[in-house]
C-alpha cells in the first residue's frame, strides 16, 4: 500500500484544474498527505495541458524541471493530463523522467499504477481508467469553485486539438453535478465550465443547460453562478431569460466569438457570422441591460488579410466588450487549419494580437471609467499590501481586472462589501468599502 507525500503541478485551464483536483481526492481518499511544496512530494504529478504547441512545451519543461526535485524527497513523477492523452505513443518512450503515465480519465489507475512503478516499472495507463469522478481536493481559494460540467467538444472547429484529446461532448448527469456541488461546501461563485458549456444536455437529445442552473441556484451553500465558454451559436432565449431574471446568475457571459469576419469565420469551422454577433451583442443588452460580456479572438489566422484585421478592429470599437483575451494563430499538426494557404508571419501575428490589445485597451478604460463614483458590490478575495483585493461581478476570476480597496475594518476572504468607486485605470478599480 502506497504512504507517500503527494504534491501536483498544474498547468492549463479550469477544465484540467478540475481533473487535477479528482487526482488529489483519489489521494485524499487513500489517506496520503498531500503538500503545496513540490520540493517536499515523494510523488509528484504534473498535470499537462496540450492545447498549443506554447502549451506543450510548458508541460515538457516542468516534468524536466520536476526531475531536479529527486535530489530532494522525490521518488516518483506521475505525468496525466491532455499531453499523455493525445502523444503518449512519442511521448512514453522520450520522456524517461516520467514514471507513470496517465490520461485524462484515469484517475482511479493512480495507484495500482504506482504500485507497479514502485516495484520497478516504468507504467503507461493512458486510457484505461474507468472515467469515475469521484471526490475534489479543491485548489481554489475557499469562496470559488469551478464546477465541470461536461467534457469533450461538438464543435470542430479547424484550429482546435480538443476534440482529438477530450473526444466527444459528453454531458455528466445533471443529479451528479448538484449534489458534486452541494459537496463543495459554502461558495459564493461557483463558475460553470466545459469545452461548450451552452450544448449541456445535448448529447443526450435535449439542451438542459437552464434546467442545470435552476438546479444549482436551488442549492443553499450556493451563492452566485457564473457562466464560461458560451458559445454564440448555442446562446437561446431559454438561457437569456435565465441570466435576466435568475438572481443567483451574475450578469456575464464569457462567449468565445474568435473573429468578426465571414469569411475567416467560416475557414475557422465557426457556425456565426459579423451581423450575427453584433445581434447577439445587441439583444443581449436590449434584455439584460448590465450584462458584462467578454470574448476571445484568434489573430493572423491563415490568409487573414490586413483588411481583415483592421475590420476585426473596426468590430471591437463597434461591440464595446467589458473585456477580451487575444491570442495569435497556433498551427496545430492533426488540424486542418494546419495544411491551409496562406500561414501569416509570427511576426505578423504578434503586431496584430498588440493592435487588438491596444484598441480593447481604450473600450476597457472608458467602460472602466463609467464605474468612478459608483457603489458596486464587491467579492473580496483577500489582502493586498495594506488594503484588499476583490472582484464585482464583471471580472471572472484570473481572467478579467480587479477592485482595489481600502476598509476601515476587517474584511475575511468570501465576504460581499459595497465598495465605491473612486478611480480606475485600464483593466482596474480603486475604491473605499463604504461599512
Amino acid at each position: 500500500m502506497i504512504r507517500k507525500t503527494f504534491g501536483m503541478i498544474s498547468l492549463g485551464c479550469d477544465k484540467n484544474r478540475v481533473d487535477g483536483e479528482r487526482l488529489l481526492g483519489e489521494i485524499e481518499r487513500h489517506n496520503c498527505p498531500i503538500t503545496s511544496n513540490p520540493a517536499e512530494a515523494e510523488v509528484l504529478i504534473v498535470n499537462t495541458c496540450a492545447f498549443l504547441n506554447a502549451a506543450r512545451e510548458e508541460s515538457i519543461g516542468a516534468i524536466l524541471r520536476a526531475d531536479g526535485y529527486r535530489k530532494n524527497k522525490l521518488e516518483k513523477i506521475v505525468v496525466t493530463g491532455c499531453l499523455p492523452e493525445k502523444f503518449i505513443g512519442e511521448l512514453f518512450p522520450a520522456l524517461t523522467e516520467g514514471d507513470v503515465f496517465l490520461g485524462v480519465k484515469d484517475a482511479d489507475e493512480l495507484f495500482p499504477a504506482l504500485e507497479r512503478a514502485y516495484a520497478g516499472e516504468r507504467v503507461n495507463c493512458v486510457g484505461l481508467g474507468c472515467g469515475g469522478r469521484g471526490g475534489r481536493v479543491v485548489t481554489t481559494p475557499s469562496h470559488i469553485k469551478y464546477l465541470k460540467i461536461a467534457d469533450g467538444c461538438f464543435n470542430h472547429c479547424t484550429y482546435c486539438l480538443i476534440p482529438k484529446i477530450r473526444g466527444k461532448y459528453l454531458s455528466y448527469p445533471m443529479e451528479e453535478l448538484i449534489a458534486e456541488a452541494k459537496s463543495l461546501g459554502k461558495t459564493e461563485e461557483l463558475i460553470l465550465v466545459a469545452q461548450d458549456t451552452t450544448r449541456y444536455g445535448e448529447d443526450g437529445g435535449k439542451n438542459r443547460l437552464t434546467e442545470l442552473i435552476e438546479g444549482l441556484s436551488a442549492a443553499e451553500n450556493i451563492g452566485h453562478i457564473r457562466l464560461l465558454y458560451c458559445y454564440p451559436e448555442a446562446i437561446t432565449e431559454d438561457l437569456i431569460r435565465e441570466v435576466k431574471e435568475n438572481p443567483k446568475v451574475l450578469k456575464y457571459l464569457d462567449i468565445p466569438m474568435q473573429h468578426s469576419e465571414d469569411r475567416i469565420l467560416k475557414l475557422m469551422g465557426r457556425r456565426s457570422g459579423r451581423g450575427q454577433l453584433l445581434s447577439l451583442i445587441e439583444r443581449l443588452r436590449e434584455e439584460i441591460p448590465e450584462i458584462a460580456i467578454r470574448s476571445t479572438f484568434i489573430a493572423g489566422f491563415p490568409s487573414e488579410t490586413e483588411e481583415e484585421h483592421r475590420a476585426l478592429l473596426s468590430f471591437l470599437r463597434e461591440a464595446k466588450l467589458e473585456n477580451c483575451g487575444f491570442f495569435a494563430y497556433s498551427r496545430e499538426p492533426e488540424t486542418p487549419a494546419y495544411k491551409m494557404q496562406g500561414q501569416v508571419h509570427p511576426s505578423t501575428k504578434k503586431r496584430r494580437v498588440r493592435e487588438l490589445y491596444e484598441a480593447q485597451a481604450e473600450i476597457s478604460a472608458e467602460k472602466l471609467a463609467a464605474w468612478v463614483g459608483k457603489t458596486v458590490p464587491v467579492l473580496c478575495d483577500g489582502r493586498d499590501g495594506a488594503g484588499y483585493v476583490g472582484r464585482t461581478y464583471f471580472q471572472a476570476p484570473e481572467i478579467d481586472g480587479t477592485v482595489l480597496f481600502s476598509a476601515a475594518g476587517h474584511i475575511s476572504a468570501g465576504e460581499i462589501k459595497p465598495v465605491k468607486i473612486l478611480s480606475s485605470d485600464t483593466y482596474d478599480l480603486i475604491g473605499q468599502c463604504e461599512e
